[in-house]
C-alpha cells in the first residue's frame, strides 16, 4: 500500500481514536454526577452510563488505538528514516503516555462499571478530560513543526495550554454554581 494511504489512514484513526477519549471522560463525568441523584435515577442513569462506555470503548475507541498504532508501525515500516529524527523520537514518548492515559480511562471505566462509589468527583474528572487535549496539542505540534519548533517557546506554549483549561474548567466550575 501507497505510504500517503497509509498515512490518511492513520490519521483518521488518530481522530477516532481521540474522538473516543474526549467522549469517553466525558461519559464518566455524566456517570459520576447520576450516582448523586436518588434512585431510581441513580440506577437507571447509571446502568445507562455503563452500557454506553463499555460500547463507546470496545467499539471505537480501543480499535482506533490498535489501527491508529499498527498504521503509525506500518509508516515506519515504509520509512523508517523517521526513526533518526529528534522530532519523532519526542512524539513517540508522547504516545507512550497516551497509551497510558488510554490504559488509565479503561480503569477508569472498570471501576465505574464494578460499582456505586467513586473516589473520583467530576472536577477531577473534567480535569483528567484536559489531558488528552494536551497531548493532542503536544503532538500535532510536533509532527507539523518538526525541526523548525523552537523547542523553549513549544515547552511554554505546552504548559500555557495547561494552565489555560484548568483555569477555564474552574471558571465553568463557578458559573455552574
Amino acid at each position: 500500500m501507497d505510504y500517503q494511504v497509509v498515512k490518511a489512514l492513520h490519521i483518521i484513526f488518530v481522530v477516532s481514536w481521540f474522538a473516543g477519549l474526549f467522549y469517553i471522560v466525558r461519559l464518566f463525568v455524566y456517570h459520576v454526577e447520576a450516582l448523586k441523584e436518588d434512585e431510581p435515577r441513580q440506577s437507571i442513569l447509571a446502568e445507562q452510563y455503563k452500557i454506553m462506555q463499555r460500547r463507546l470503548w470496545w467499539i471505537i475507541t480501543t480499535p482506533s488505538m490498535i489501527f491508529t498504532l499498527l498504521f503509525g508501525i506500518w509508516m515506519l515500516f515504509l520509512n523508517p528514516s523517521l526513526l533518526k529524527e529528534g522530532w519523532m523520537h519526542l512524539k513517540l514518548g508522547f504516545i507512550v503516555l497516551l497509551l497510558l492515559y488510554h490504559a488509565s480511562c479503561q480503569v477508569i471505566m472498570l471501576r465505574l462499571s464494578s460499582s456505586t462509589t467513586t473516589a473520583l468527583t467530576s472536577t477531577k474528572l473534567r480535569l483528567w478530560n484536559e489531558v488528552a487535549t494536551l497531548f493532542l496539542v503536544a503532538i500535532v505540534f510536533i509532527v507539523v513543526l518538526k525541526s523548525n519548533l523552537n523547542w523553549i517557546y513549544g515547552t511554554v506554549g505546552f504548559f500555557a495550554t495547561g494552565i489555560l483549561l484548568m483555569l477555564g474548567i474552574k471558571a465553568y466550575k463557578r458559573l455552574r454554581k
